[in-house]
């Protein structure tokens, strides 16, 4: 498998849909699963997975010794896999900026040079793919189709991609066609395709030209939640607390909260909205809240991570996600295992199989509004939706969707 994110250091959904997935496939059983992502942190769980980290591959020969190279990267990958993948190298890449293992370093994020960092990332995927034995190969969403394509070509085992989103989804429909190129690329090499919605299965077939008998969709699911998470104390305020969290950036349709805050304000005032999470619209998303205000209303607490995302969860009373074109959205089933009553625009994956929500569209302030208003006004809704939601989405975890992940690969190698 190749990724870009791994828990617990993410940026977005991609992180963790992919951690989730993966260990749903490995609790189904009978599988090895190494999982490739461009730069590890040393604190990823390998419990189910072997992490092998790109800037640890060699793609240049060095003259190194055991006890260096286990002084170097021994937290991440043992002597013995360096060596093995350094006597697979293919060409000769010393002209490329390489550290003194004669490995390229990463980011690990999504930096200035992202294309830059994709195409290293496709030539350590040629060592490995040269060096570590496989029956199939899985590449997560566009930063990793090139190193998917080099590594079929390499080694002539089928590829599946998963498409966790598009461009179309990103831009609202203004493409960029560096990143189209490369998603309609992955698409047309794939041996089969799976989609994280219906939504985004359908913007494959129709607006990259696929044929629809190669798609298949798998919805995400949620990783269970450990007691200590459940428990999270947090200090309630007295005002009723209205989330939204996730990149503030166009795809989200951040502009059309505020819109509905105005509105529920009007209406009543002891409300407290928060946009927590960060991206291009945040500077202009404050203005807004000042130009509409409320300023005294709103809070944007920036990113949050792991434990702070549960607290924050914990603290409120509705959930929203606003999302314009949303491929799937893990969030609302996060929030939902933890009580919390959530709305969704009906332009989201997830509202192909929630039903213990509320659904509007996301240019819909009116009805968006509404729903808030009545969640906190009335309590029968609110418990009503809460429960519900819980029972809910219990029964939505990544073992089942790992099962159509498997039999997915059976097929296509025709088992």
């Amino acid at each position: 498998m190749f990724g870009w994110e791994f828990p617990p250091h993410i940026l977005g959904g991609l992180g963790t849909a992919s951690y989730g997935l993966t260990r749903g496939m490995w609790e189904c059983g009978d599988m090895e699963i190494d999982f490739v992502i461009p730069k590890p942190w040393g604190d990823e769980d390998r419990s189910f997975a072997r992490i092998i980290g790109a800037s640890q591959v060699p793609v240049a020969w060095r003259d190194v010794s055991r006890d260096y190279v286990e002084q170097r990267i021994g937290r991440y990958m043992s002597p013995e896999m360096y060596f093995g993948l350094r006597d697979h190298i293919y060409a000769d890449f010393n002209y490329m900026r390489l550290n003194d293992l004669g490995c390229i370093e990463f980011s690990g994020r999504y930096p200035d040079n992202l294309l830059e960092e994709i195409n290293n990332y496709s030539i350590a995927a040629g060592v490995i793919a040269r060096t570590v034995p496989c029956d199939i190969i899985h590449s997560h969403d566009w930063l990793t189709y090139p190193a998917g394509i080099h590594s079929k070509q390499v080694t002539g085992k089928p590829l599946v991609i998963h498409v966790h989103a598009t461009d179309y989804d990103r831009s609202r429909g203004n493409v960029n066609p560096t990143v189209f190129g490369i998603e309609r690329d992955g698409m047309l090499h794939a041996d089969h395709i799976i989609t994280v919605s219906e939504l985004t299965r359908r913007t494959v077939i129709d607006k990259y030209g696929i044929d629809p008998a190669k798609v298949t969709t798998v919805h995400n699911a949620v990783v269970p939640l450990s007691q200590e998470l459940l428990d999270v104390q947090v200090e309630k305020p007295k005002e009723k607390i209205v989330t939204f969290l996730g990149r503030i950036t166009m795809q989200k349709g951040p502009e059309y909260f505020v819109e509905a805050a105005v509105k529920v304000l009007r209406l009543c005032h002891n409300v407290r909205f928060v946009m927590a999470g960060s991206g291009d619209m945040m500077d202009k998303m404050i203005r807004l809240a000042a130009d509409r205000g409320i300023a005294d209303r709103f809070h944007f607490p920036g990113f949050q991570k792991g434990k702070q995302v549960y607290e924050m969860l914990k603290a409120s009373d509705v959930y929203i996600m606003p999302s314009v074109s949303e491929p799937f959205g893990i969030s609302p089933l996060e929030a939902m295992q933890m009580g919390v009553p959530s709305i969704i625009s009906k332009q989201s994956g997830c509202a192909e199989i929630l039903h213990n929500v509320i659904k509007t569209d996301y240019w819909d302030i009116d009805a968006m509004a509404d729903a808030i208003h009545s969640i906190i006004t009335y309590p029968a809704m609110y418990n009503q939706l809460r429960e519900e939601g819980l029972r809910e989405v219990a029964q939505i975890t990544w073992d089942k969707a790992g099962q159509k992940v498997i039999d997915i690969y059976n097929k296509v190698l025709n088992r």
